[in-house]
């Protein structure tokens, strides 16, 4: 979709959630045999968690992730009804309104099991619990060594009415490595712990393993769901699996400005703090009132371009917290003209992918960061946006 539209304000990011639906639709393809979960943690990834769920939903997804229990019921405030899952949580957590708003939950270690369980009770309703095992990452999820201690105590718990284990789980390290040899590593350590849990009585609905790279280049770790993220807002996991356009993907997020001034300085004039870049002629500058407040990354000075009339233009001197310059040259531009910061690269503007490898970072980063002083300015509503009342722009 041609995000055409000129920004209205100081800036906005736009999010075309028919790309949300349709790269959703285009993950469900690579692993028909599987459930769908689009993980709309982090906001969306950016782009706004209530519509980016809405908008998956629309395109095949029947499950949605989180990281946090906050971020489910918040789906549920917003009248959700599909299955959820929230998967980090520290002692204390507000388990009780997660198992009320029936909200799955990963339990990690035996103390987990015991919060849920009292929380459980105190709710009148048994929980419905995913364990997860450590195959290998080295983060979240128990070790293989206290995997039977785990099992053991979420099948007392559910003996005793309190909770149902209805998945077991994983997340790889490197999937967006093929080839790296912690893969088949992996999967064979969460096939033993499957294994163990079954024969120990365990009868998961799901078990699951695959994150958007693993969907894309392992099918034998599809299993009964997948867990698709980047790839639903139409970014590549990682180069080394394809840009997003050879993934069939379309970058969902444009992140626009306005200029806020634009003047002709002379050879020897410093640009911003430090001084880190000093024009070495008569050129043209640009400010774009955007900073590192709204996550544009501090480091992208010198390193990152922007679109602006008509060409790629290099950001110079430092990113300051509401504001960056960019230089023209000979060229002109106007006081309110747009400029595109990335974007799906339609128009010949970077992408969020082009901004990541120039600061030797990921996609991921780049997008999630776009802070809440960016208003986001929904295109390309499905039905179900259209009827829940999100303010939508064509």
């Amino acid at each position: 979709m041609a995000n055409s539209e000129p920004t209205r304000g100081r800036a906005e990011a736009r999010i075309d959630l028919t790309a949300i639906r349709e790269n959703t639709a285009r993950m469900r393809e690579r692993a028909p045999s599987a459930a769908l979960m689009a993980v709309v943690k982090a906001d969306g990834y950016g782009h706004g968690m209530v519509p980016a769920a809405r908008a998956a939903l629309a395109g095949g997804a029947t499950w949605l992730g989180t990281a946090f229990i906050s971020e489910g019921l918040r789906l549920r405030q917003a009248g959700i009804t599909a299955r959820i899952l929230s998967w980090l949580a520290v002692p204390g957590d507000d388990w009780a309104a997660a198992i009320q708003a029936a909200i799955d939950l990963s339990a990690n270690a035996v103390w987990a099991i015991e919060e849920i369980a009292a929380a459980a009770a105190q709710a009148g309703v048994p929980a419905r619990v995913h364990l997860k095992i450590d195959s290998g990452l080295g983060r979240a999820g128990t070790t293989p060594q206290e995997w039977p201690r785990v099992v053991d105590a979420a099948l007392k718990a559910q003996a005793d009415g309190l909770l149902q284990v209805v998945g077991l789980w994983s997340h790889f390290a490197c999937a967006d490595e093929p080839g790296h040899p912690s893969i088949t590593r992996q999967l064979a350590t969460f096939r033993e712990a499957v294994e163990y849990a079954e024969r120990a009585g365990v009868r998961p609905e799901v078990r699951h393993i695959a994150n958007s790279p693993a969907t894309l280049t392992l099918p034998e770790a599809h299993l009964d769901l997948i867990r698709a993220g980047i790839t639903i807002y139409g970014l590549s996991p990682a180069p080394e699996l394809g840009t997003a356009r050879e993934l069939g993907l379309r970058p969902a997020m444009t992140l626009a400005a306005r200029l806020a001034l634009v003047k002709r300085v002379p050879p020897g004039h410093g640009v911003s703090y430090g001084h880190r870049y000093v024009t070495d002629r008569n050129t043209t500058l640009a400010l774009v009132p955007v900073g590192y407040a709204d996550g544009v990354p501090r480091a992208a000075g010198d390193r990152c371009e922007v679109l602006l009339a008509g060409q790629r233009r290099a950001i110079r001197g430092r990113v300051a917290m509401d504001q960056f310059v960019v230089e023209l040259g000979d060229d002109d531009a106007a006081c309110g003209e747009e400029v595109l910061l990335f974007g799906p690269g339609d128009f010949g503007e970077p992408t969020a992918d082009d901004w990541a490898r120039a600061l030797d970072t990921i996609a991921y980063e780049i997008v999630t960061r776009v802070g809440p002083r960016v208003p986001r300015v929904y295109l390309g509503a499905p039905q179900a946006e259209q009827a829940s009342g999100i303010e939508v722009s064509r």
